[in-house]
């Protein structure tokens, strides 16, 4: 019987896995350059971590791998991350709380269950800012995302924004109940706006805001004080994201404006800003002030961003350095044959000791009397040398060339 991978599951051949190294590299390289430093939280975390707050949103929770983790004749329900920016959290407020501004990033991988051979394990790599509020620290996030999708080749990424604080102020002005209220807020998060657009109707003026789309800051601005008398509440979220807006114009950052689009996680408070290439969404995040004081860890203001790996392994425009030239050790003294492979790994080369007969790049025959033969199979060449230092030497001249 031939066993398969689970569904949902991915394999990463050599090629995928030599992608997936170069993206992330190039992502930490940006994180570091930034002034992030770097973490790493666990695979398994307490459920409770994603059910005390609130944080995440029912559909969400019922796509979470879950399951007891025994401790002698008790147990908690422990689940394999479904986030990466709340373990962060976690972390922030129990190892590193009063310490001031922290710019933390991590590479990690989340599990949720989906229908069908849909994935069900995502790699991402995530920066966390957290102990600004200002709009310059959300845009910070916003220029650095925009840098790395530059540095992975990517083309024509849009920004798309959207503000937490103005969707539930939306939600407040419609007077639904707890369920109804519920319900699109889940849609919302989701990604599916169109039940608040039918609730919407009826309201004058927010349906005109709901649909705004596109680069449109000069609306909100034109429209802002008819906006905040017809919505009182509205007011500082809507100040917000103008500011930020503002700070973007500035540095000359393209962006499109989607009010209705909150596609993602409830612990967002505040600015949400999503990647799109075409239609592939490749990374987002936003400001969640909530979430770090809902863990007992002060009035601290946060915000974050995640840049989906997986998804990026077929889209990144990257072309990966040829691989390095391997140097085949074949002979008959296997104690001789490994003692020279390893002063050629010592000295930088690749080293692989002959099993099968096949060639490489450079072989070196060790023959029975003691001396050596390194033939090139490019060109055909061999060439006599008579000791390891002799062959180094010639092989880092010809690395040189």
């Amino acid at each position: 019987m031939k066993i398969q991978r689970c569904k949902g599951m991915r394999d990463m051949s050599p090629v995928d896995m030599a992608m997936f190294h170069r993206l992330e590299g190039i992502c930490r390289d940006c994180f570091i350059k930034w002034g992030y430093r770097e973490v790493r939280t666990p695979t398994i975390e307490y459920l409770h971590l994603f059910t005390s707050a609130g944080t995440l949103t029912p559909t969400m929770l019922g796509k979470v791998y879950s399951f007891l983790d025994w401790d002698g004749w008790s147990g908690e329900r422990v689940v394999l991350r479904p986030d990466g920016t709340i373990p962060v959290a976690r972390l922030y407020t129990e190892t590193m709380s009063g310490q001031g501004l922290a710019r933390l990033f991590y590479a990690a991988n989340m599990f949720t269950f989906e229908i069908g051979d849909k994935n069900r394990e995502r790699w991402q790599c995530g920066a966390e800012l957290i102990g600004a509020g200002s709009a310059i620290a959300d845009v910070e996030l916003m220029a650095l995302s925009m840098e790395i999708a530059n540095k992975l080749g990517l083309k024509d990424v849009e920004l798309r924004l959207s503000h937490a604080g103005i969707l539930k102020a939306l939600l407040a002005k419609l007077k639904l109940n707890p369920e109804e209220r519920q319900k699109i807020l889940d849609s919302i998060l989701d990604g599916d706006t169109t039940i608040l657009a039918k609730a919407s109707r009826s309201i004058p003026g927010l349906s005109d805001l709901l649909s705004i789309k596109g680069q449109s800051p000069g609306f909100l601005r034109e429209n802002r004080a008819a906006l905040c008398r017809a919505l009182p509440e509205i007011k500082p979220s809507l100040d917000d994201f103008l500011d930020t807006t503002a700070v973007l114009e500035s540095l000359d950052i393209k962006f499109d404006t989607n009010i209705a689009s909150g596609a993602g996680f409830e612990y967002y408070t505040g600015v949400i800003f999503q990647l799109f290439m075409g239609k592939e969404k490749i990374g987002g995040g936003g400001r969640y002030d909530a979430l770090i004081p809902s863990m007992g860890g002060g009035d601290v203001p946060a915000s974050g961003f995640a840049i989906y790996l997986d998804r990026l392994i077929k889209l990144a425009k990257i072309k990966l350095p040829p691989p390095a030239e391997k140097i085949l050790v074949k002979g008959s003294n296997a104690i001789v044959v490994f003692k020279i492979a390893s002063a050629l790994r010592n000295s930088g080369f690749i080293a692989e000791i002959d099993l099968d007969g096949k060639s490489a790049d450079w072989t070196l025959e060790v023959k029975n009397d003691g001396t050596l033969s390194l033939t090139n199979k490019a060109k055909s060449r061999r060439t006599e040398v008579r000791s390891v230092p002799e062959v180094i030497r010639f092989l880092e001249v010809q690395r040189a060339a």
